[in-house]
């Protein structure tokens, strides 16, 4: 008579598996429950934010939004055209600043730097930048260009936004560079292409749709930035001087003064231009979302 030894998984009780499953089962509902909750819950937020934005800011948009300049204190009427102005200025003023930057120093970091101890450091301060809060920026651009010329302007407002854009810029460069195969450049390379001439024509090419991407939503990000402004291109009711000395009116500074204002009518325009912004952001994602499924 054959003597069979009985397996581990029969020499296991029944009973006190039977008694840890529905424990499991119990705290993975438990878990996908609490996590659909709190997803729901952020999405309500969003949306609630995003109706109280329409309904408030579509009562002040009309056709003297976009072409009267802000009202002074007490006047009714009036519109938001310059502040809309010069928030595109500053805004297009402060990419022109970091995209040559924030590109060069990308395309270092993934090339040339890699692993080496300077681009170590390099990275390091890009984080540090990436986290900061940008009334920092404000101040230190007002202590090296505002103080000194005893004037506020809008190439100082630029250079603080053209500061909150560079690291976004760098960040995306060097990731979408990284995906680009290395066959392509070894490639290129063996055509007898110097490395300069490999990343311009080989690697850029490859990488152009998430470097765009990641212009756009540096772009994104520094649309409403109020904090830096204060410091730097400040604001006024009027047109911006050709040489953007002196205040220039601007969209975030606007709606910051608009909305803590007493003035019923400003109120309205503070709602509308904030309807202004996200509705701009909100484009601006889009269409870097697109770039991003197009490359795909």
């Amino acid at each position: 008579m054959s003597m069979t030894t009985p397996s581990i998984a029969s020499q296991t009780p029944r009973a006190e598996w039977g008694r840890v499953r529905p424990a499991r089962r119990t705290a993975d509902k438990a878990m996908k429950l609490i996590a659909t909750g709190f997803t729901f819950l952020a999405i309500f937020v969003l949306f609630w934010i995003l109706g109280m934005l329409i309904v408030k800011g579509v009562g002040g948009l009309s056709l003297a939004t976009f072409t009267q300049v802000t009202p002074g204190p007490g006047s009714e009427g009036g519109g938001l055209a310059n502040a809309i102005v010069g928030s595109i200025v500053l805004t297009f003023l402060g990419i022109a600043v970091a995209t040559p930057i924030g590109v060069l120093a990308g395309t270092y970091l993934a090339e040339y730097g890699k692993g080496s101890q300077l681009a170590n450091l390099i990275r390091f301060i890009n984080d540090i930048l990436l986290s900061a809060p940008s009334i920092l920026i404000g101040l230190f651009v007002y202590v090296i260009l505002v103080e000194p010329f005893r004037g506020y302007s809008g190439w100082a407002g630029g250079v603080a936004l053209g500061i909150i854009a560079i690291p976004v810029i760098v960040r995306t460069t060097e990731d979408m560079l990284r995906l680009v195969p290395g066959p392509l450049r070894e490639a290129g390379a063996a055509l007898g292409a110097p490395p300069s001439v490999v990343i311009t024509s080989v690697t850029w090419r490859a990488a152009k749709s998430g470097m765009v991407t990641g212009i756009l939503l540096a772009l994104a990000r520094i649309a409403g930035e109020t904090a830096p402004l204060i410091f730097t291109a400040l604001n006024n009711n009027f047109w911006f001087s050709p040489t953007l000395s002196g205040g220039v009116s601007n969209l975030p500074v606007t709606i910051y003064q608009f909305a803590s204002a007493p003035y019923e009518n400003w109120q309205q325009l503070a709602w509308a231009g904030s309807l202004i912004i996200t509705v701009s952001i909100l484009l601006l994602s889009l269409i870097a979302r697109r770039i991003v499924r197009g490359s795909k």
